[in-house]
């Protein structure tokens, strides 16, 4: 099987790494793809948002899946315009992304489809914004209604902050604060039948202890020792498999992977956001643990056969991620600094702990920064501790002026396990 990645994060290297140990995969590609990618897959130089031109693309390689990773190029309809040129993908269409691309969109399929979620409004304007806030109150939690790259989220006791954000947006949908541990849970679909991952906790804050902005994701761990042991089951019978039964039933079939994000409160689950891809950095560590052969996987979702595919096989490990950041990250990231320390890692540290690259590329012989998170350092173990200990490990032997990184991945998971 070819198979063609469409991306260049960790999230991409991550997939890539899967696919690459599959013995079904014959060739693999990416584009754009990054340096670290470029040691597990040929890279392609593709604009991610162009349908056309990666439809073109991929009828010049002669694949037989296109996987598109970011959720830009799902919500633009990349593999609407792969589909045309008569290529499975693996993704949603564009129409069915919205789920990701729109949070109003996302709480209307919710409502539909008897899923539960926080009390919520949509605001377009300053005096819908008040009355909502009002309504509410603190901790304040507002939502870009639109894609903002994982920071479109702002949770805070500051009413001005609150409000500024709010007004800051064309649409939002402000809504009740939910309490409790957020679990992310991923599912793969083609459309009918709805096939779990294992649950994963990820690290939105920037600083150690959940304090600082809000970023794309410092980390993440799975399993979930403190989790319900019923927790799948649970979420498969209430959202994961409404929600997709409700997108057929608008004549929107969702195909691809179906991430719900979720608080366990009080009163119960309650979704706090879908995504329309593999997530990251829950994604590395979810495959990390992941026996099953993927291609196969994506290919019988693809094709609207996942029915026809065995219950999925997991390692009994536990897996742990450390996003390394760049220096003001998650504002304006700093750029363009040498990575040291990677080939001491892959010497060093053995097979179950890699580096997954996110903003890099290669500059001559040396491997820059390229965006704000820069690496994802996972590491595999008998439990969290040992996963921990094995990140942190590889993570010290990485060297980035400037960078940042948390200290307190899994930490009191590790210790409750």
């Amino acid at each position: 099987m070819k198979v063609l990645v469409i991306g260049g994060g960790a999230r991409e290297h991550a997939l890539c790494r899967s696919l690459s140990l599959d013995p079904d995969v014959s060739a693999l590609y990416c584009a754009p793809g990054n340096a670290g990618i470029a040691e597990v897959a040929e890279l392609r130089d593709v604009d991610p948002l162009d349908g056309d031109a990666v439809a073109r693309l991929s009828t010049e390689l002669g694949v037989d899946l296109v996987v598109v990773g970011p959720e830009a190029p799902l919500v633009a309809g990349v593999g609407d315009a792969v589909r045309e040129a008569g290529i499975p993908v693996f993704g949603p269409s564009g129409e069915a992304a919205q789920l990701e691309g729109s949070k109003a969109f996302a709480k209307d399929v919710m409502a539909a489809a008897g899923v539960p979620t926080a009390r919520s409004y949509v605001c377009t304007t300053p005096e819908e914004v008040d009355a909502a806030l009002d309504a509410f109150g603190a901790p304040y939690v507002v939502k870009d209604d639109g894609l903002a790259a994982g920071k479109g989220v702002v949770v805070t006791e500051d009413l001005t902050a609150a409000r500024a954000h709010a007004l800051a947006c064309d649409r939002v949908v402000i809504e009740e604060y939910l309490d409790g541990p957020e679990v992310s849970l991923f599912a793969i679909t083609d459309g009918v039948t709805v096939l779990p991952l294992q649950p994963a906790q990820d690290f939105k804050r920037a600083l150690d202890g959940d304090e600082g902005p809000n970023t794309g994701g410092m980390g993440a761990y799975s399993p979930l020792p403190w989790a319900d042991p019923k927790l799948v089951d649970e979420v498969m019978e209430l959202v994961l498999q409404p929600t997709v039964d409700e997108l057929r039933r608008r004549g929107t079939p969702f195909s691809g992977l179906l991430y719900a994000g979720l608080a366990i409160t009080s009163r119960g689950t309650r979704v706090i956001e879908f995504n329309a891809r593999f997530g990251d950095p829950e994604t590395q560590v979810v495959l990390a643990r992941l026996r099953t052969p993927l291609a196969s996987v994506l290919l019988n979702a693809a094709n609207g056969t996942l029915a026809a595919e065995p219950a999925l096989s997991w390692r009994e490990d536990a897996a742990v991620t450390v996003v390394i950041a760049s220096h003001n990250y998650p504002e304006t990231p700093r750029t363009g600094d040498p990575i040291e320390g990677l080939a001491e890692v892959a010497a060093e540290d053995g097979p179950d702990t890699y580096v997954l690259h996110a903003g890099t590329r290669r500059e001559g012989d040396a491997v820059v920064s390229a965006g704000g998170r820069v690496l994802s350092v996972t590491a595999t173990g008998s439990d969290l501790a040992e996963a921990r200990e094995k990140a942190y490990k590889a993570v010290a032997r990485i060297k980035l002026d400037g960078s940042q990184h948390r200290t307190d991945i899994a930490a009191k998971a590790a210790q409750a396990g």
